[in-house]
């Protein structure tokens, strides 16, 4: 392995971390304290909200990081190979899988849900509309920071060990 491809590999495995840690902390915020905070409000107001978070937060900036922390992440897995550091980036590469697998399989699909109840001001039983949603989404959103935070302490795991040799 020439010095480029280890900069590289490195490069990529550092690129994977940032992108990790910004994801985990999304979803650690929204854990600690967006959700919490929404918690105290009506059931319209809590539509709305979240309404509008769902669709502000669906920019390139908020995808390169989601796609990005996958993409990158299975990169240096693939540039790993062999090397002592791999199983970090293995099991970084597995929860990160489940993280996005858990978004596709719930929170998209809740999401969409929300979106198709109609204008919050316009919904006959917001309580109820709620009552499908609140407490699944934040569930699921806490397994969802739970293990983007495992992924990233694996990649920064893995970074420690890929510079020690």
């Amino acid at each position: 392995m020439g010095a480029g491809s280890v900069l590289g590999a490195g490069g990529v495995l550092g690129a994977a971390t940032v992108a990790m840690g910004l994801i985990a902390g999304v979803f650690y915020i929204f854990a600690c304290a967006v959700m919490p905070a929404l918690a105290r409000s009506g059931d319209r107001v809590f539509i709305e909200v979240m309404r509008n978070i769902n669709d502000v937060i669906q920019n390139p900036v908020f995808f390169l990081s989601f796609l990005g922390a996958l993409a990158l992440t299975a990169v240096a897995a693939w540039q790993s190979r062999g090397a002592p550091h791999r199983w970090w980036v293995y099991a970084a590469l597995a929860a990160y899988a489940l993280v996005f697998l858990v978004t596709v399989a719930v929170h998209i699909p809740l999401n969409d849900e929300l979106a198709n109840a109609g204008s919050p001001a316009r919904i006959a039983d917001p309580a109820a509309v709620r009552a499908r949603f609140e407490d699944t989404w934040v569930a699921w959103n806490v397994v969802r920071a739970v293990f983007s935070t495992v992924a990233l302490a694996c990649l920064t795991r893995a970074l420690y060990v890929f510079r020690r040799r």
